[in-house]
């Protein structure tokens, strides 16, 4: 005979009520059933565990030893039980989740503020990626969850859409154009970028509409973030593009905000997921929550 739940369980239940018949009628089986459970008991355990008098059952120094372990271990094992659950219902896992520069320095604090507000015991890991690598690590079930710049792509994946961005130029507050309240993309050709790192949405995009116009971007220096993309812009080293609503976060002392008046400068962001159906529950109750938000 091994140590069993049920056996302790019994045990706690005749200690409790003190006679066998009221154990066994609080656990629903026969008086008998508990009888023999509690002698296999102190039989495996070579201890007397129980005083046995007409007017009931008392626990031995040994039996309240066991009566206190007895509690903690039935009490933990309920627990694993309740924290199991949890992962069945979704109130607690963990999500990981793709999402780019833009979609992470504009939208996804408040979101994930709001959510984990919602759902304290599931953890959502966040990481940064470039759009297509998003688009990509879903499709390969690396990752559950990603929010990228709507662009071409040939993964198989669902897509939903999340957000819209819009494009601003920053430029340092003595610069020539830092009077104009717009300009036309060609117009700020003539001056040197800082622009974000190669291999982003936004380089590409604005690499490639400097083509469209058949000019080229000339590009004096490239950052890893908006923040240093902004605070290079402010300390003159060129001038940059960013989305509207990244360039409100941070600082602007030293640049001013000129508003482009190209139609590509409104982005469309999405969501994608390998497969709606498919996802943890923890991960569809946090793609529900997104696309609520």
């Amino acid at each position: 005979m091994k140590l069993d739940p049920v056996s302790l369980r019994l045990f706690v239940s005749v200690v409790e009520e003190g006679t066998i018949a009221a154990a066994a009628k609080r656990e629903h089986i026969a008086a008998a059933a508990v009888s023999k459970r509690l002698s296999e008991l102190e039989e495996l355990l070579d201890s007397r565990l129980l005083n046995r008098t007409n007017k009931g059952i008392t626990p031995t120094d040994a039996g309240l030893s066991l009566l206190f372990m007895a509690r903690s271990a039935l009490n933990n094992l309920n627990d694993i039980v309740l924290q199991m659950r949890d992962y069945s219902n979704g109130t607690r896992g963990s999500v990981h989740v793709l999402a780019n520069i833009s979609a992470i320095t504009q939208f996804m604090p408040g979101l994930i503020k709001s959510f984990m507000a919602l759902y304290p015991l599931i953890n959502i890991i966040l990481e940064e990626q470039q759009s297509l690598a998003i688009t990509k690590a879903v499709a390969e079930n690396r990752a559950e969850i990603g929010i990228f710049t709507r662009l071409p792509h040939g993964a198989d994946i669902e897509v939903f859409p999340f957000r819209t961005d819009r494009l601003v130029l920053i430029v340092p507050n003595d610069h020539p154009l830092a009077g104009r309240e717009s300009v036309r993309f060609s117009d700020t050709l003539d001056h040197e970028y800082v622009a974000l790192r190669s291999g982003t949405h936004l380089n590409f995009q604005l690499i490639k509409a400097a083509n469209d116009v058949g000019r080229s971007l000339r590009i004096r220096m490239e950052v890893a973030s908006y923040d240093a993309l902004s605070l290079m812009v402010q300390a003159g080293v060129g001038i940059g593009i960013m989305p509207e609503g990244s360039a409100g976060i941070y600082r602007m002392d030293g640049a001013k905000v000129v508003q482009l008046e190209e139609e590509w400068a409104s982005r469309e962001l999405n969501i994608c997921v390998r497969s709606r159906d498919g996802l943890s529950v923890a991960g569809a109750l946090f793609l529900r929550h997104v696309l609520a938000g």
